[in-house]
């Protein structure tokens, strides 16, 4: 297994807290293996076996766990009765009906130490968040970084073959399963990931009968990557392809995309007013690897797809992002954490003028600014303002 470092030191950070840890993100992105990763963890620090109790409720064991009531009962089954620490490690818990009322009940009657995850965002709303609100810790998971990427390769950072693997990387994109695999089936591992997503994830759990509307929804959001867009003009294009729908039906659908964690929505953020805008919204799918697939592996698009890499990647490394307006001038993000703010523009290629930076000027604050570029370019900066290449980026602490 390989090591998620940054992941597995926010679970030690939060080891024995009151704290329960939801790891949250798409399936498929090393959910199971972090808790796989942790449980090594408390082994090695001496912790009991058989106060380490792990569920997976997708795997053949725990398969048939899925109310409120078997859950307890296997619970009463494995917990120990010498009242000493125990350490619960719960696998894609959204399939257990009424989970949130038994995790509240173990919180409270054990001295317990509590990770679940799950690939919807509505476990983190509703019930979990009454019964527990300010009790729990979300850590986002995402495929591979590029950085991980490379580690898992065996590529040195400062190595001539950074260049190849980054298009390696921006092709196939970052599932673990798809790095590791042979080039001649990392497009059928990806298609089985999509697919996995798109039936179990967003269309059996929501309960969509016809999956044609939702899969042309996914195939016009990755080909429009990096653009705005909102419901209507969704409706639109895909009555002109045939496929009939209504803005209601799309405005759910991306809402099922979105808690599914397969897209992420930027809003619009006025700069100057400091608010956000009531218009439309950029969407970015989670791995460029999908996004090839979902619209039919072609080429093209390259400044979009290195927006959609940036904009991940900034989540990734823990920001709040958003699509900047000033005045009528667009900032690719406006990324913010805790009290830092990063304004960043991307470039696939840097024009001739300097219309790129001049945006980035006349933010009339201190914050810092750069422009992440998809070609490599002699010039280290323009008026002040950092010109990055995109690995160099990618590989920045």
């Amino acid at each position: 297994m390989f090591q998620r470092t940054t992941y597995l030191k926010q679970l030690i950070q939060f080891k024995d807290s009151d704290f329960i840890k939801v790891i949250t993100g798409v399936r498929r992105s090393g959910k199971s293996v972090l808790l796989m990763l942790f449980k090594e963890y408390l082994l090695h620090e001496n912790v009991p076996e058989d106060h380490i109790i792990y569920m997976n409720f997708e795997s053949f064991d725990y398969q048939t766990i899925t109310t409120e009531e078997k859950f307890r009962e296997k619970l009463n089954e494995l917990i120990p009765k010498d009242n000493k620490k125990i350490y619960l490690l719960f696998d894609e818990i959204q399939v257990v009906e009424g989970w949130q009322r038994v995790v509240n009940g173990i919180r409270v009657s054990f001295d317990s130490d509590i990770i679940i995850t799950g690939s919807n965002a509505n476990m983190l709303s509703g019930e979990l968040a009454t019964l527990l609100s300010g009790r729990y810790i979300e850590i986002p998971i995402y495929p591979f970084s590029f950085h991980e990427f490379l580690s898992v390769k065996g590529i040195e950072a400062d190595s001539r073959r950074v260049d190849a693997a980054y298009d390696e990387y921006e092709k196939y994109g970052g599932f673990p399963s798809v790095v590791i695999a042979e080039e001649s089936i990392k497009d059928t591992i990806l298609s089985g990931i999509f697919d996995t997503i798109v039936l179990n994830d967003v269309a059996l759990r929501a309960g969509v009968k016809d999956p044609t509307a939702l899969k042309s929804i996914i195939r016009f959001l990755s080909d429009n990557v990096g653009q705005l867009v909102n419901a209507s003009k969704i409706v639109n294009t895909l009555k002109s392809e045939g496929v009939e729908t209504t803005t209601h039906t799309v405005n759910r659908y991306l809402d099922l995309l979105e808690n599914g964690y397969l897209f992420y929505r930027a809003k619009q953020y006025d700069i100057r007013g400091r608010e956000y805008l009531r218009t439309n919204g950029k969407y970015f799918i989670v791995d460029s690897g999908l996004r090839r697939n979902a619209v039919g592996r072609k080429d093209g698009n390259y400044s979009n797809r290195l927006e959609n890499i940036v904009y991940i990647e900034l989540k990734r490394r823990g920001y709040t992002v958003d699509v900047g307006r000033l005045d009528s001038k667009e900032i690719d993000f406006v990324a913010r954490k805790l009290d830092e703010t990063l304004y960043v523009q991307v470039a696939y290629e840097l024009p001739n003028n300097t219309h790129e930076t001049d945006n980035l000027l006349n933010i009339k604050d201190n914050y810092k600014k750069i422009v992440v570029t998809g070609r490599y370019h002699d010039v280290e900066q323009i008026d002040g303002i950092p010109i990055i290449y995109i690995a160099d980026w990618l590989l920045a602490e």
